[in-house]
């Protein structure tokens, strides 16, 4: 693997002057104004006859501006300034790639590299508007530091409102910022920003790469939402979706020129089964052009500071992971089943993202657990800081599911939360946006359900099944945290317990917006409980900023005991200890320690407990060896 990419790294230096300049090309394809007011235009179309460029600037003559052939399949197309100096193509108007096909047809396309792309109310399609402001955005603020422990808040700007509509990138920056920073959150991974004109798929299947999302602003406002968020010392992540492609020919890059493959595989292989999407090739040299160009470019035009690469599960399998069980055995990862193609091109992303911006953090979605894709390219491994720990909310869910609350199984939790590759980091969290999605239930919702409707008033007498659900949400999500990974994650919303499901307009549901949105205001209500749960999110996450367990070594684990359904773990210099029992509580309880006092307690007024523990006691420890250690004390 590392040979393969090697061999790519040689190629890119030898036959396009290196990395650095063959990813700067974001800047030279697609359309782009050149100094003295003049267009340059190109694109790669390797299976199209001829190509033209129409639009507002010509009156859409589809003839009148041909595009040069050169090597390769490329076309090019200079465009000098107008007499008065002016560009031939002016800010805001609306261009169209004319492709004659080899069959003879004309095709009206988007180019690959539009930066920005709208869609009228009374049309299906987007139509590709050229964005060239007198004045973009400038960034005032640096981003910030690498971190140590990520505390990442997962979000989708267009439900981040309590209104039923799409939200937009002022009202992230103004309303919703604001609030991950008062939780404690210190990075904010952005999904569905790269622009897909079906708002339901959730931002993944993608049609414009290099554009951000028109629904919720201008790109411009994207780039001061990202600068204020540094200048909050908060981390900004993209979900980047380079595993597949939507199936659009009109808005996408499906069938760019006339033909079946051009950047993805022809016939069966480029096509995703479950998905109805297309598929890149990842071994052709253009299409490794236009991904690893689309990452810089998100990063130096826009100032994000790394990715959550979407998908890598389906990009490093021939099979995609379909109908595919992973046990660990090697056999599973190394083999013709495997797509070294696919994997080279994310251990060139990594190795272009740490060469040029070595502050940035890169995080894989592989469900597999794909061996060494967490180490450094150096070591043939996939370059990736972080994969995220996907079998532990799938632990949760199961639990909660089919377990009665007697039978929960201590080792069995505390095995799936520790269980994880040596020396390669993991994202720990106990639900995420496939959880909230419709079709599916947020651990609040499978822990209180119905209940969440009527008995979440702090006015209505505290019944046995919303206590159980707000002591358990909390539990769950401090072990999470503690003992899962080297970072963790929540999905907006669902620190508090966010109730319901999330379901985007469309046919099946009256093109509805009740569902694709998140209802803050819960929280300020203080004659409602979920107060009591986003209390407790945030000062978790601010006892994790003030003794940092997340960039610590993994836990040592005292205790799981079965029959008391005890778990108790020592890390950063701090002991966690959890009562899972159902019914049982414990005086004078021997736990393996040295000196303590409590710092944060699920039990606690504040956080809708029955505040059973004094806070002012301190807990002395003795020569008194219990559970492989010299000391212990009595809780």
């Amino acid at each position: 693997r590392y040979s393969l990419f090697y061999n790519h790294l040689k190629n890119i230096e030898e036959s396009e002057g290196g990395l650095d300049k063959f990813t700067k090309s974001y800047k030279i394809f697609g359309v782009n104004q050149l100094p003295n007011g003049g267009i340059y235009c190109k694109e790669w179309a390797p299976g199209a006859e001829a190509v033209f460029l129409a639009g507002d600037f010509n009156g859409w003559n589809p003839f009148s501006h041909p595009y040069k052939k050169l090597e390769y399949g490329k076309w090019e197309l200079f465009m000098p300034p107008r007499e008065d100096g002016c560009p031939p193509v002016l800010h805001g108007s609306k261009l169209k790639v004319v492709i004659r096909a080899q069959s003879g047809a004309l095709l009206y396309r988007i180019s690959p590299w539009a930066r920005y792309v709208v869609r009228d109310e009374d049309k299906v399609n987007y139509d590709w508007v050229h964005w060239n402001p007198p004045q973009s955005y400038i960034h005032k603020h640096p981003s910030p530091k690498r971190l140590k422990s990520l505390r990442i808040y997962e979000s989708h700007v267009g439900i981040a409102s309590p209104e039923g509509k799409v939200a937009s990138y002022k009202n992230f920056t103004y309303n919703v910022l604001p609030r991950i920073k008062d939780l404690g959150y210190n990075c904010v991974q952005l999904m569905a920003i790269m622009e897909h004109a079906y708002y339901a798929s959730f931002g993944y299947q993608v049609t414009s790469f290099f554009a951000a999302s028109s629904r919720y602003g201008t790109p411009d406002d994207l780039k001061e939402m990202i600068d204020v968020a540094h200048s909050m010392g908060i981390t900004v992540l993209l979900d980047v979706v380079h595993s597949h492609a939507s199936k659009n020919s009109e808005d996408g890059l499906n069938q760019f020129d006339g033909t079946d493959s051009c950047f993805f595989h022809s016939g069966y292989r480029g096509n995703h089964q479950l998905w109805d999407s297309r598929l890149f090739d990842y071994a052709n040299w253009e299409v490794l052009r236009f991904l690893l160009s689309n990452l810089r470019m998100w990063i130096e035009d826009y100032r994000f500071d790394g990715f959550r690469f979407d998908g890598v599960t389906s990009m490093l399998y021939h099979h995609h992971g379909i109908g595919t069980g992973f046990s660990g055995d090697y056999n599973e990862y190394f083999g013709l089943h495997v797509d070294e193609d696919a994997l080279c091109y994310l251990m060139l992303a990594n190795h272009m993202i740490k060469s040029l911006h070595p502050e940035c953090i890169t995080i894989a979605e592989d469900v597999s657990g794909m061996p060494a894709l967490c180490r450094p390219v150096e070591e043939g491994g996939g370059g990736f800081d972080y994969r995220l720990a996907m079998a532990i909310p799938d632990k949760w869910i199961q639990i909660i599911k089919e377990l009665k609350d007697e039978d929960w199984n201590m080792g069995n939790i505390v095995h799936t939360l520790t269980n994880r590759r040596y020396e390669e980091k993991y994202i720990a969290y106990a639900e995420s946006h496939d959880q909230a999605l419709v079709g599916d239930k947020t651990l609040a919702f499978r822990l209180m359900d119905a209940e969440m409707y009527t008995n979440m008033s702090v006015l209505m007498p505290l019944t046995p099944v919303i206590d159980r659900g707000i002591q358990l949400h909390k539990m769950i999500r401090l072990i999470t945290h503690a003992l899962g990974g080297e970072s963790y994650l929540n999905f907006m919303g669902n620190e508090f317990g966010h109730p319901e499901w999330l379901d985007f307009p469309r046919i099946g549901n009256n093109e509805s917006y009740h569902y694709a949105r998140r209802q803050f205001n819960l929280t300020e209500d203080d004659l409602l409980r979920y107060k009591f749960l986003n209390a407790f999110d945030r000062d978790m996450n601010k006892l994790e900023e003030r003794f940092g367990w997340l960039a610590s070594p993994q836990a040592y684990v005292s205790e799981k005991h079965e029959s008391n359904k005890v778990i108790a773990f020592e890390r950063a210099g701090l002991i966690f200890i959890f009562n899972f029992h159902p019914y049982q509580s414990y005086v004078d309880y021997r736990v393996a320690v040295f000196k303590y006092k409590i710092l944060l307690d699920s039990d606690a007024g504040e956080y809708g407990g029955h505040q059973r523990l004094d806070h002012n006691t301190e807990y002395f420890s003795e020569e008194y060896p219990h559970n492989y250690r010299p000391n212990s004390l009595m809780v």
